[in-house]
């Protein structure tokens, strides 16, 4: 159960501000929103600086979603960062996003626990150096990106070659004319893969264990992305049929290449939280023999790699394109408003029936682009907070 009103319960009070916890997009966005109906809001950044899981994506990152479609409320991206911007210039964009508002931003702090406040009003923040802080509410935005997911392969710790998590990727040139498994097809594996290729490894191969949608980033002009915002409109099994044609006429079959058709239609993967890969030169360099797809990772023995179709493979190094975990459960665990997959119960505007004046931003991959949900969940917290707290 959720409610879309919430904080009537706890009545607030005026001297507490709102802690937005999570200096990422998601959380600049909140605060931002917030700042713009008269809401103090107090952002906590565990980091240094604000964005700084973007400062450690690998180097030839850019958007998937459009520069217009991707800002955050109240600050347009500019023109010359061109349609799909990069890593750098997303970080130079958060950090202006920041000073542009006046965001009232602590770095360095770290909140490992939230509890309802002892008077019932707000909520209490347990944080680093001993800290306790009360917020009449509280907006959670620690990212959907946040602890690295390593599956637990039998041998894993016995791979006598390197071993890394995408996270740890930064570019090709460490693996160049090494072979190289980068492990999952999701749009991260995908695009390190061409990264490696491009970079010059000497054997680039990528380990599959569903067949991802590929789809073309944009298509006579016209961006995935809208198709995305088009789809979320629509019930799902009618673009499931529609979109069948379509990646028959813009995507190549790569059966005989190791990497078919899904049998699932997209949107039904996508509401089983598959995003399409959007391609970036995978097709062409699996065309070409350039990436070639091997079955799933099963184990590790010594420096052999068994695959799920019972194949022995010795690559020098596997890079684990494995997603990662939303790392909510010790921060609020406790609270029962995670569900069983450790995923917030509620988002947006909406949050937990038993937990009123708690808001969670970011914890989705929609379709339709992270950063521009982002964006109309700020708007929606503010308008709502807004409202509550006068």
């Amino acid at each position: 159960m959720v409610s879309e009103t919430s904080p009537h319960p706890h009545h607030p009070q005026a001297d507490r501000p709102v802690y937005v916890i999570g200096g990422g997009p998601g959380g600049l966005a909140a605060a931002a929103a917030l700042r713009a109906r008269g809401v103090r809001a107090v952002v906590l950044e565990k980091a240094e600086s604000v964005g700084a899981s973007w400062h450690h994506h690998y180097d030839r990152l850019r958007l998937h979603t459009t520069r217009r479609l991707s800002a955050l409320p109240g600050l347009a991206m500019p023109r010359s960062f061109g349609r799909w911007v990069s890593r750098d210039n997303v970080v130079r964009y958060l950090e202006k996003y920041a000073d542009h508002h006046e965001l009232e931003i602590v770095t360095g702090v770290e909140v490992t626990r939230v509890d309802r406040a002892p008077d019932g009003h707000g909520w209490l923040l347990h944080a680093s150096g001993g800290r306790e802080l009360t917020g009449s509410a509280v907006v959670i935005a620690t990212g959907y990106n946040h602890t690295p997911h390593l599956p637990d392969w039998p041998g894993r710790g016995r791979f006598s070659g390197k071993l890394l998590h995408a996270s740890e990727y930064r570019d090709a040139a460490p693996f160049a004319g090494r072979d190289v498994l980068v492990v999952g097809v999701g749009n991260t594996g995908a695009e390190i893969a061409v990264d490696l290729v491009e970079g010059g490894a000497s054997q680039v191969r990528i380990a599959v264990r569903t067949p991802p949608h590929l789809v073309r980033r944009s298509t006579a002009g016209w961006p995935a992305q809208l198709s995305g915002i088009l789809c979320r409109r629509l019930p799902v099994a009618l673009v499931d049929r529609l979109s069948r044609p379509l990646a028959r006429i813009s995507v190549p079959d790569l059966s005989e290449h190791g990497l078919p058709r899904p049998e699932t239609g997209l949107y039904s993967r996508v509401k089983e939280g598959a995003i399409p890969v959007q391609d970036v030169g995978l097709i062409d360099a699996v065309q070409k023999g350039r990436v070639t797809p091997v079955a799933a990772v099963e184990s590790f023995e010594g420096d052999k790699v068994t695959l799920a179709d019972g194949t022995l493979i010795s690559p020098e190094v596997v890079i684990a394109a494995t997603g990662y975990a939303r790392g909510l459960e010790g921060l609020l665990g406790h609270l029962d408003v995670l569900d069983d997959r450790g995923h917030p119960s509620a988002r947006g505007a909406r949050t937990p029936a038993n937990a009123p004046g708690l808001f969670f931003t970011g914890f989705t991959n929609p379709i339709s682009g992270m950063l521009r949900e982002m964006r109309i969940d700020a708007e929606r917290i503010a308008r709502v907070l807004a409202k509550s707290l006068t």
